[in-house]
């Protein structure tokens, strides 16, 4: 064996199923050819420093669990001299950007994609002194994914981020912000925000727009300002779901550097993770930054 992987993965990840695939998965990546050192989480974080004090002396890494676990290699990775490539199986409820990249669900399909497939050059994003992969996002339902306990989401899947939204509801609050995307600047009161790079978010396919790239270092950035009524609320909701349907309360626009400015901490998800409060947050795409193996 001359080829040496470095494969992360969260046990409790999607069902726990990587627990009944974690041999074939093994099987499959050392009939390839690779020496394997497996690396079980065991907490949020291990994954960042996982890679960034065991990547010496690696040819790849890999990772098995959500988009959450992604995006901590993702991060570990960015902090790194020298990025490896990325190869990724994905276990979680949701799989947001291993649906965009056409990553098998099926797990042994996915790790014959680790070994099999090629290297895509793609875009990741810097939020000021942290990374994502696909999505950095702020207001309604943004707390749903990291407020909603893991084995919620093993049992209920999907269903337990729609559940929990619909728990917001009654809480909506707006905020004031200044956001500049390259250059142009919009000021107002805002119920929602997302900065991505991915084909859908939560599960919903054509929500970030249409014509998506991930490697063309340009986010879709998708803002919702706070409505006057519930009409017009209810428009929102109806323009969102479908894209024939326009709002003046929505703005759809492309962008690689945007700045959000608020006037008191805002609350940030990066890729379903709590990505922490800001009044202030610099956002930057880093234009083909990482390779992540995808299928040939």
């Amino acid at each position: 064996m001359d080829k040496r992987m470095l494969f992360i993965y969260n046990p409790r990840a999607g069902k726990a199923q990587i627990r009944s695939n974690l041999l074939d998965i093994i099987d499959t990546f050392v009939k390839a050819g690779y020496e394997v050192t497996a690396y079980p989480t065991q907490a949020a974080g291990d994954a960042v420093k996982a890679v960034k004090e065991r990547r010496e002396g690696y040819d790849i890494v890999v990772c098995s669990g959500g988009d959450g676990t992604l995006d901590e290699v993702v991060t570990g990775m960015m902090q790194c001299d020298g990025k490896l490539p990325i190869g990724y199986v994905p276990a979680g409820s949701t799989n947001d950007f291993a649906n965009s990249l056409k990553i098998p669900k099926n797990m042994t399909k996915a790790a014959d994609v680790v070994v099999k497939g090629r290297n895509f050059s793609c875009d990741i994003g810097a939020f000021n002194q942290d990374s994502f992969i696909y999505v950095a996002a702020f207001g309604i339902f943004t707390n749903v994914s990291y407020e909603t306990k893991q084995d919620i989401k093993n049992v209920l899947g999907h269903a337990a981020y729609l559940l929990e939204g619909v728990r917001a509801l009654p809480s909506i609050r707006a905020y004031p912000l200044k956001i500049t995307c390259d250059g142009r600047a919009i000021e107002g009161e805002f119920l929602y925000g997302m900065i991505t790079n991915s084909y859908s978010v939560g599960g919903f396919r054509g929500i970030t727009g249409q014509n998506v790239l991930l490697d063309d270092g340009l986010f879709e950035v998708t803002l919702i300002k706070k409505p006057a009524n519930p009409l017009e609320l209810n428009n929102i909701i109806l323009a969102m779901v479908d894209k024939r349907v326009k709002s003046e309360h929505i703005y759809s626009l492309t962008a690689s550097r945007i700045t959000v400015e608020a006037q008191e901490p805002l609350a940030w998800t990066l890729d379903g993770e709590f990505g922490g409060e800001h009044l202030r947050a610099e956002i930057e795409n880093r234009m083909k930054a990482l390779e992540i193996r995808v299928p040939e």
